[in-house]
């Protein structure tokens, strides 16, 4: 990517009541993927969870965080699945890498 973008960093630590969470999670990438202004995504899940999503600006994230159905996610969020979570938004100037993916 040659012009700077932002990341959503959302870390997160679940509860021990994650029923329906996984089928969340994929419900919100996929219509995360359809969102304008959506580059990509990349998850971790171990003890503590690492989303990062790419858009290409800050107007399309807060569009995304005000969707409705994933508002209805952050809603079950907060009261079932999450002990904690924390989002940072940064803007990347510049990426690199090595190797192919």
């Amino acid at each position: 990517m040659n012009k700077p973008y932002y990341a959503v960093i959302f870390t997160s630590l679940k509860t021990n009541q994650t029923e329906g969470y996984d089928q969340m999670a994929e419900s919100m990438e996929t219509l995360a993927k359809q969102q304008p202004g959506y580059l990509s995504i990349e998850t971790v899940q171990n003890e503590i969870g690492i989303t990062i999503s790419y858009w290409d600006s800050l107007d399309a994230i807060k569009n995304w965080k005000a969707n409705l159905e994933h508002l209805i996610a952050q809603k079950l969020g907060k009261e079932q699945w999450y002990r904690w979570y924390k989002v940072r938004i940064c803007k990347v100037e510049r990426e690199y890498s090595f190797g192919s993916k």
